[in-house]
């Protein structure tokens, strides 16, 4: 599904917001456009690097949250930190800190694709394009990065499956990670929590200029992938 948007103007990149829900399949998706050369960034790997001992948003989360969530080796303490913002309705305090240093981060990393080759298409893939945006404005933000989305990129993707769908997908990734069964349901509730937490594929839609439906078939979801490409490039 493709919305009317603007046209590239030659001999200028692309910013593109890839976005979707936990366990939609962002991951599969990104994998295909590098494979058709676009250029990725993951807000979660930024994030997490912007995280470790030593940087300002570190600092920041300790201080907001408190020594609890450091772990005696002095890095943070990730589960415990998410039951804190998850479980005690404190995400919105966690993403006032993270969100600004990773939209940073991603303009930086932005420029300098760009800098390498005018013409890219630099894609950041994040779980909360938009929520980022219905979050500053819930705390009351009308100006920012995190009040207008839609000036931090061109175009905007959003990728969708079944809610049931990408809850077994998210439990299944976290079991393989972390080498265990979800015999007690806490993964999936944890999941359920999470998804609870996040817009609608409804909602998304509406504001994406493109839509890629996946419900499994991973051939259909590559040649959609395809086609959407097809017309970022050709613009």
């Amino acid at each position: 599904m493709q919305r009317p948007s603007r046209r590239r103007k030659p001999g200028h990149g692309q910013r593109i917001g890839l976005t979707g829900g936990l366990g939609s399949g962002k991951s599969t998706v990104v994998g295909f456009f590098r494979e058709l050369g676009a250029q990725v960034i993951e807000a979660d790997e930024l994030g997490r690097a912007l995280m470790e001992p030593g940087q300002s948003v570190f600092a920041e989360i300790v201080r907001v949250f408190g020594q609890q969530v450091v772990t005696a080796e002095g890095r943070l303490n990730r589960p415990r930190l998410a039951d804190m913002a998850f479980g005690h309705d404190r995400l919105n305090e966690l993403n006032a800190i993270v969100h600004p240093a990773v939209i940073a981060a991603q303009r930086e990393w932005m420029g300098s694709i760009f800098a390498a080759n005018p013409n890219a298409i630099a894609i950041v893939e994040s779980a909360l394009i938009f929520e980022v945006e219905r979050d500053a404005r819930e705390r009351g933000e009308t100006e920012g990065v995190l009040a207008d989305w839609r000036n931090r990129f061109d175009k905007t993707i959003v990728v969708t499956a079944p809610d049931e769908l990408k809850l077994t997908r998210y439990v299944a990734r976290i079991c393989r990670e972390r080498g265990v069964v979800d015999t007690d349901g806490a993964i999936l509730d944890d999941a359920r929590q999470r998804l609870a937490k996040q817009m609608s594929d409804r909602e998304k839609v509406l504001r994406a200029d493109f839509v890629l439906a996946n419900t499994g078939d991973l051939s259909e979801l590559k040649h959609a992938v395809a086609q959407v490409w097809q017309q970022l490039t050709n613009g």
